[in-house]
């Protein structure tokens, strides 16, 4: 296919995945549908599918409240937290010292300013963990309040642009939590000592949830895997985080089709990026233990096809002739640029297993990680994708297979 149709195609891909299929939270049944999507076009290309199941929790609520007396206050359940109804004496609290020194048993918690910046890693998180946040799950178990209530502002290096953002998003920790903006915050500190009631009408729901793999290439010893995460956040189109890069994938396993190269393609679909506990990442991790050495290469494609400012391929620990190869297509391609490194996104479990990597995404999100407002709200849509900067990529990592 020619760029036009090629740009065409990816329109198609991602009307179904952000406009036809409205939800792609992990567990649901968009997401399901997402992943059915992907592995029947894979087939029509003729790669082999692995298909892998992951036991997953959905979530939802109807909503939350909390008042005090007669006053009212925004609040919002947090994701994947349990639901509640309970009363008690509202109890604030600022920073981990005050955290240490207070009993909480029986009070609704109110954790605001400093200790309430950042979004909380999740219990067992399997890349990484910080000894902050650990020690502030600790303290919450072991005080036992009756729930807990944050104020929050922004968090985008983490919890992308969405304000304000669940402090906790976490489906293995069992107090119940609602979040709601720092300056509403501020008003609800007037309630301090006093008794507050707080609604949350949230549940968790057992499901399942697919890792897609399509495979091309007979030696297994010799493998580059081309990731995108299928998933999204709740309450968001994810159009540039993911379905761009889910995009990506889909274009390439027809420009690929009759594939014969010297490495095993795997283009990988997988589930979770997005969502409290990485299952398809984790998976994958298991079961291919003992096998990352056979990986020659990671290409990763997160965050591309922003319509404004270049696609930019980010390198990580790439040998002498990939590296040539990459600057080839640098200097063959003028909207696709060298980015800067990092590390939020699935590139990071093949770096941390060894494997050299390509980070594939939009300049603009790269340089903006930390102040940008879109990723994980509803501005993540259809409207700010560039289709032509999505085929860019794609043609871009065929380039770069070819050359390899």
């Amino acid at each position: 296919m020619n760029k036009k149709q090629l740009t065409e195609q990816a329109k198609v891909h991602l009307d179904v995945l952000c406009s036809e299929i409205s939800e792609r939270r992990v567990g649901s049944e968009g997401n399901r549908m997402a992943s059915d999507y992907v592995k029947r076009i894979f087939e029509k290309s003729d790669w082999d599918i692995e298909e892998t199941e992951l036991l997953v929790m959905d979530w939802e609520t109807e909503g939350a409240t909390l008042c005090c007396g007669k006053e009212s206050f925004e609040v919002f359940s947090s994701h994947y937290s349990l639901g509640c109804a309970v009363e008690g004496e509202l109890l604030p609290v600022d920073t981990l010292e005050k955290l240490e020194n207070v009993d909480m048993t029986g009070r609704i918690l109110l954790l605001h300013g400093p200790i309430a910046a950042a979004q909380i890693t999740p219990i067992g998180f399997p890349f990484y963990s910080v000894g902050e946040h650990e020690r502030i799950l600790y303290l919450l178990e072991k005080g036992n309040p009756s729930a807990i209530v944050t104020a929050t502002g922004r968090d985008s290096l983490t919890a992308g642009g969405v304000y304000p953002f669940p402090m906790f998003e976490d489906g293995k920790f069992d107090i119940p939590s609602v979040y709601m903006k720092d300056s509403e915050g501020e008003k609800l500190l007037a309630c301090a000592g006093k008794s507050v009631r707080l609604i949350s009408k949230a549940k968790r729901i057992p499901e399942t949830a697919y890792n897609v793999i399509g495979r091309k290439g007979s030696d297994p010893a010799k493998r580059i895997v081309i990731s995108a995460h299928i998933d999204a956040k709740i309450g968001t189109p994810g159009a540039i985080d993911n379905a761009t890069g889910v995009t990506v994938l889909l274009l390439l396993s027809e420009m690929l089709k009759g594939y014969s190269g010297k490495y095993m393609i795997e283009l990988a679909a997988f589930n979770g990026e997005d969502y409290y506990a990485v299952p398809g990442q984790a998976k994958f991790l298991e079961q291919n233990e003992g096998q990352f050495g056979n990986i020659a290469l990671n290409i990763n494609i997160d965050g591309a096809g922003l319509k404004e400012g270049a696609s930019c391929f980010s390198p990580f620990g790439l040998p002498d002739d990939m590296q040539k190869a990459l600057n080839r297509i640098i200097a063959d391609n003028p909207d696709i640029v060298e980015g800067l490194p990092w590390y939020q996104s699935d590139h990071s479990m093949f770096i941390q297993q060894g494997c050299p990597a390509i980070a594939v995404s939009s300049q603009f999100f790269i340089e903006n990680m930390k102040t940008q407002d879109i990723t994980h709200t509803p501005k993540d849509n259809l409207s700010i994708v560039g289709y032509e900067r999505v085929v860019d990529c794609a043609v871009g990592i065929k380039e770069l297979i070819e050359q390899l």
